[in-house]
């Protein structure tokens, strides 16, 4: 389960983030890549834009549950 004390700095404030378990698989940029980035020089996604629509959640929720490491949370500020 991720922890969001220890989440990316590069995460936009909101709901969805991406912490320091991330394993840099390539799910959630190819599941919601409006949402992910990657961070080149650290080698790990982050959430680039919160959802804003119905729509966006549910892909958001989608890369979440298929993270191999539970690296994303949905409990951020």
């Amino acid at each position: 389960m991720a922890d969001k004390t220890k989440k990316y700095p590069d995460n936009v404030p909101g709901k969805f983030y991406v912490d320091d378990q991330c394993i840099d698989c390539d799910l959630c940029r190819e599941t919601a890549p409006d949402h992910f980035t990657r961070n080149e020089n650290g080698g790990y996604s982050f959430v680039s834009k919160q959802p804003t629509t119905p729509e966006e959640e549910a892909r958001c929720k989608e890369a979440m549950e298929g993270c191999p490491v539970e690296a994303i949370g949905s409990d951020g500020e």
